[in-house]
């Protein structure tokens, strides 16, 4: 439902885009329920007037008038069929996308730490002397009280945007929604397209130098350490890490002028498994046993 509401902003946002795409497969779909979401987006801000719909209590705390409750409950049914038509067909995909950059996250605070990852987590968010400071219109000092924080991408929150949410509907908990890459028309591709894409990407990973970079990002790195870590140049690096991330074995994410590198949970899956000989030799140096895997107290190649 949060993703619906954040699909509601682009959907309304984005109109000139309607008859292409996800916009058009999605207001096919609407059918009849179309005029409904029209009104919706055209009467309201869905950021910042429809966040209620994420927080607890809500529009239904006791202290509002019923006529407002009313009203609350009619959006809310007009989110809900936006979301039956512009998300759960497309959940499958988004959940996987969603689960990477969970993944990549949680890989990038083990290895470099949680000031790390608070620091590179979105153009909008810094972190400095352990306050978490976010660019807003609103002057607001939230103290968390050790209630925890919830980090919660989107993909369809608008670029270069994050939302604060003061208590999260199921857990109570404050939450910080920031934005993610998504690509529209590769959502709406269909999966053989998807698949044949990602055979062409994969088979470009074919070569001794791009099995030693994807080895060596085991551990998060940026271009430079890539660079360092393969004895290559800074051009030579960056053009490893965009084959692997067209392949889908590692995603980049940038802060300002830097870019960190990391392994999504396909490129850690190719790590645990057995590869040719020739593959697994670092250039310029020694073999050396593959991601330290033991078997029967002997390294595996």
């Amino acid at each position: 439902m949060s993703e619906a509401v954040f699909a509601l902003h682009r959907f309304g946002r984005d109109r000139a885009r309607s008859g292409v795409g996800w916009h058009k497969s999605v207001r096919e779909r609407l059918g009849d329920d179309l005029p409904a979401v029209d009104d919706l987006v055209s009467d309201y801000r869905v950021i910042p007037d429809l966040l209620w719909l994420l927080e607890r209590d809500g529009a239904d705390a006791d202290s509002v008038p019923p006529a407002v409750r009313a009203r609350a409950r009619r959006l809310a049914q007009v989110v809900f069929l936006f979301c039956c038509t512009g998300i759960l067909p497309y959940w499958s995909r988004m959940q996987a996308r969603l689960e990477i950059e969970r993944d990549v996250r949680g890989r990038m605070s083990i290895t470099n730490g949680v000031e790390f990852l608070l620091a590179g987590l979105h153009p909008k968010v810094t972190w400095e002397s352990s306050e978490l400071r976010i660019a807003s219109d609103l002057d607001l000092d939230i103290k968390l009280d050790g209630r925890g924080l919830i980090l919660s991408p989107s993909l369809f929150l608008p670029d270069k945007t994050c939302v604060f949410v003061r208590s999260e509907r199921q857990s109570s908990v404050p939450a910080l929604v920031f934005s993610v890459p998504l690509d529209l028309n590769d959502l709406d591709s269909a999966p053989e397209e998807s698949e044949v894409e990602g055979d062409r990407a994969l088979a470009a990973l074919v070569g001794a130098t791009r099995a030693a970079a994807l080895r060596a990002l085991a551990e998060s790195g940026t271009t430079g350490d890539l660079s360092d870590r393969l004895g290559i140049s800074l051009s030579g690096a960056s053009k490893q890490a965009t084959v692997l991330r067209e392949a889908g074995l590692i995603t980049t994410l940038r802060n300002r002028t830097t870019a960190m590198h990391t392994l999504t949970p396909l490129g850690l899956a190719l790590l645990q498994r057995e590869l040719p000989a020739e593959l697994t030799g670092m250039p310029g140096g020694p073999r050396r046993p593959w991601a330290g895997e033991l078997r029967g107290g002997r390294s595996r190649a």
